[in-house]
């Protein structure tokens, strides 16, 4: 699946939060994160035309490797991983976040970094282990949830599970492919 973030989008969400109960005031969520994470003009994370091959590689490979079944979000991203060739290193997504995730830029988000949160709130799994993507350039999130592979606008990723914390991107493993 794909998906276009634009304005109508964007009011959907924050429509959702409040009927939730999630959106609180001041254009935060009732966890005092910020309800709609939008990335500044000047600010953009890179290009995919700008991505090395190994980049690249972890692209390709991420479009090539199936959805596991259940909450498995980090199993997906190590089996991404793997299929380049690289050294898994296992996880849940808060583990990976805590590990590998220490950057908040966008100008600073790079093509086949992992993207994660510690927590979320719209299931048991995910509110104790977080949730992890792989970001594909171009303003793209990919991610496995709900036991499918989807392929999200990177705002509309950070601000849907960025809800209760801080959406946070480093490489995985530490293994820099730029």
């Amino acid at each position: 699946m794909t998906y276009e973030t634009n304005d109508e989008t964007r009011d959907r969400f924050l429509a959702a939060l409040a009927r939730r109960g999630m959106l609180g005031e001041d254009g935060l969520t009732i966890w005092g994160e910020p309800a709609w994470r939008h990335i500044a003009a000047g600010s953009e994370p890179q290009a995919l035309d700008d991505a090395t091959m190994a980049q690249r590689n972890v692209v390709v490979r991420a479009h090539a490797t199936p959805a596991l079944a259940g909450e498995h979000c980090a199993g997906w991203v190590e089996a991404v991983f793997a299929g380049c060739g690289l050294r898994l290193y296992a996880g849940d997504a808060r583990e990976l976040y805590e590990r590998y995730c220490h950057e908040s830029n966008a100008a600073r988000l790079l093509t086949g970094m992992i993207v994660a949160v510690p927590a979320a709130p719209y299931t048991p799994g995910a509110a104790r282990f977080g949730h992890v993507g792989l970001y594909i350039g171009d303003d793209q999130v990919m991610d496995c949830a709900n036991a499918q592979v989807r392929k999200l606008p990177l705002d509309l990723w950070l601000s849907n599970y960025g809800v209760q914390a801080q959406p946070r991107w480093g490489w995985y493993g530490d293994v820099a492919l730029a």
